[in-house]
């Protein structure tokens, strides 16, 4: 019944042809434009698997085949709202501006990231662009949103927010807790669910006896929508109309974008273990982003040569920002340690501080690095 209740929205299908009846207001410069960043995306996580493969980042985790529902949705918000990230949206954070050296210096913990080494890798945040902190604990991004969405309506904002969260993370009281919360005061959030059919090792159907994800939405009495999550106008035309009913006061909306984790859960993790490959080979042919090239390529808004040169493009750009992260000092500087706790440091912290560098100074591991095994 459910299935019936809650078809799957698509605008483009697997060979990049407009379905009947699919109305899109995005003009061709745009779509290019969000074409390259999904190519960048899957660059920029083969690179970095690559590099913590060789040992020069700790930890990745990416959004490999995922790229249309992460750069769909987050296109489909206004520059004023905030993101609340789960873990695969890097690329939100570089749409929203995020440079992407100040990303690869947050992987590397060195004197360029923002996060000044207190965050593991990919836990980026960009306040300047309404990217919050990513946090590791399942859903708590959740009430996150639903609480700065609820701040901005009493104070008169216009801002709307947009949490990201995997399947698994409906099975946690925060997303409990956040969407009940939301639709009975219609705060102005748009829930983006990733069902891309694993909890690391645990499968949707043995971590929730629904049929659908976007179902759960009824008992909360929101909108409820799936979405063909490796349909990248699809995802960015459904956002669009759940912010515009967040906007008007209409409530929250639960988007499913139903999609798959084609690799690993992390660097950390071995799907084979638990996985069949047989599973993950018809995915593969479902690429989001064979869709949009196929779907430019037939309107003639994109040949083999612009292929080319945007891959190359792409590719150095990853490089140079590498070769620039990796350029910062390995460390960021030692009084970090000491900032963000007060807005003015307090008296025993600069006394801290002080002992601290008269510690380093006296200590010769310091003053002989090579040597030192601190």
């Amino acid at each position: 019944r459910f299935l019936e209740e809650f078809p799957i929205y698509r605008a483009v299908d697997e060979e990049g042809r407009l379905v009947a009846g699919a109305e899109l207001e995005l003009g061709e410069a745009e779509l290019l434009g969000l074409y390259r960043w999904m190519v960048l995306g899957r660059a920029l996580d083969e690179r970095m698997v690559t590099l913590q493969r060789q040992g020069r980042i700790g930890f990745y985790i990416g959004s490999i085949g995922e790229e249309a529902t992460v750069f769909g949705s987050a296109a489909g918000m206004e520059t004023g709202d905030w993101i609340f990230p789960s873990y695969r949206e890097h690329g939100a954070a570089l749409l929203r501006g995020l440079p992407l050296v100040t990303f690869l210096c947050d992987l590397l913990g060195n004197a360029g990231d923002l996060m000044k080494g207190r965050q593991m890798p990919c836990h980026e945040a960009w306040r300047p662009g309404r990217y919050a902190s990513i946090s590791s604990p399942i859903a708590t991004e959740i009430p996150h949103a639903v609480g700065a969405a609820w701040a901005a309506r009493l104070k008169g904002d216009e801002m709307v927010s947009l949490a990201y969260f995997g399947e698994g993370a409906t099975s946690a009281h925060d997303f409990h807790t956040g969407l009940n919360f939301a639709a009975v005061r219609k705060i102005p959030v748009v829930f983006v669910c990733r069902n891309n059919g694993w909890a690391i090792s645990v499968p949707a159907e043995k971590q929730t006896a629904a049929a659908t994800i976007a179902q759960k939405a009824i008992a909360y009495g929101m909108r409820g929508e799936r979405v063909d999550g490796n349909d990248l106008l699809a995802v960015l035309d459904a956002t669009r109309r759940a912010r515009a009913r967040a906007a008007a006061g209409e409530g929250p909306t639960l988007l499913e974008c139903v999609t798959y984790r084609v690799e690993g859960h992390s660097t950390s993790d071995d799907p084979r273990v638990y996985r069949p490959a047989e599973l993950v080979e018809p995915w593969k042919k479902k690429d989001p982003i064979v869709r949009v090239r196929r779907y430019l390529t037939a309107r003639g808004a994109l040949d083999d040569a612009a292929e080319a040169a945007l891959r190359d493009e792409v590719r150095e750009a990853v490089q140079h920002a590498l070769r620039d992260a990796e350029a910062f000092p390995p460390k960021p500087p030692i009084e970090t340690l000491f900032e963000d706790v007060y807005a003015q440091p307090l008296r025993q912290q600069k006394e801290q501080l002080e002992e601290l560098e008269a510690a380093m100074a006296a200590d010769p591991r310091v003053a002989n690095p090579r040597h030192s095994d601190a």
